[in-house]
């Protein structure tokens, strides 16, 4: 059974290296699926990896999700995504930006997080979606400054959608107001409903997710996730909503014995709720119903984020792709 309804992302795959996202995205057209995602760190380029991945399923529409919009101007970003569509006409381009973290922007690429992030966000929106119109643009703000910036890549009707990365409250309604989507990531299938009607206070906008699932054993993967969820609990904005979805005792535990130094105890203080509501393992099944759950809490596009572990890499990411898509 297919549903084109449903994505998947190469993010949580990065380490495979970009050859694996062509198959990838292959395998995943052949399934059904709707749409390829990828995210951008410190691994492969956005941009180029979603070129290969549409050269090799051309029926998928392809998604950035996210490139930090710290990294890459408003007019570099809709060169990169004008190029991406005029070389995939027939499909969306799902262009995912978000504030990224202080982790990555600063730490790991030497550029400044920056201030007023939702004023900033909004402005980069605003200038974006200039630069996308293929019109002459001259824009002046308090980040950003154009002057006669017109986009070189002929685009016919189809153009970019522009999907806004978002958390929390005020993020989530301003996705609404301004972007065509709004992505969300790492949250339970219960919190969704509370956060479209953040988003839904905004506007429109169309409602994707990352869904993190495995078909794989348990055992193989909880110090996995534990892990995982760690990483993003430390985060300011991942941590709010962390708190906000029901995990408000976990967080300030991981985050008490962080500040501590205590790494390990900070690990360990993720719960098993937490994990098995956010980082989901299990048989194909319970992986189909997992997918379901994030629907029927009003996700309208499901995007897969395989959950690679186990002693056979290959065999979990194969099988949770047919599970997630009904296979």
């Amino acid at each position: 059974m297919s549903d084109t309804s449903l994505g998947v992302t190469f993010a949580s795959l990065m380490g495979l290296g970009p050859v694996r996202a062509a198959a990838l995205a292959g395998q995943a057209e052949a399934l059904g699926y709707g749409s390829f995602w990828t995210a951008e760190t410190t691994g492969p380029e956005a941009f180029s990896l979603l070129t290969a991945a549409g050269a090799a399923a051309p029926g998928l529409d392809l998604g950035t999700g996210v490139v930090a919009l710290q990294l890459r101007g408003p007019t570099l970003t809709a060169m990169a995504a004008a190029t991406l569509q005029a070389l995939h006409p027939d499909r969306d381009v799902l262009l995912g930006v978000g504030i990224s973290s202080p982790v990555v922007t600063t730490r790991w690429h030497g550029t400044p997080y920056g201030e007023r992030p939702l004023a900033r966000v909004r402005e980069y929106v605003e200038l974006l979606r200039q630069c996308l119109s293929g019109e002459s643009v001259n824009f002046q703000g308090d980040f950003y400054e154009v002057s006669r910036f017109r986009l070189g890549v002929k685009l016919g009707e189809r153009r970019p959608r522009i999907v806004l990365a978002a958390l929390n409250p005020q993020m989530l309604r301003l996705a609404g107001e301004v972007a065509d989507g709004v992505l969300l990531n790492y949250l339970p299938a219960s919190h969704v409903p509370w956060t479209v009607e953040q988003v839904r206070q905004g506007g429109d906008a169309t409602i994707y997710a990352y869904v993190h699932a495995g078909v794989c054993r348990r055992e193989d993967g909880v110090e996995a996730a534990r892990k995982d969820l760690f990483s993003y609990a430390v985060v300011d904005a991942y941590a709010a909503n962390f708190a906000r979805a029901g995990y408000g005792d976990e967080v300030a535990e991981v985050r008490a014995r962080h500040g501590d130094g205590d790494r390990d105890g900070a690990v360990a203080a993720v719960s098993d709720r937490m994990i098995d509501e956010i980082d989901v393992m299990g048989d194909a099944d319970h992986v189909h119903a997992t997918i379901g759950a994030y629907r029927a809490a009003g996700v309208e596009v499901p995007v897969l984020m395989p959950l690679p572990w186990g002693p056979d890499r290959r065999a979990v990411i194969d099988a949770t792709l047919e599970a997630a898509a009904g296979g």
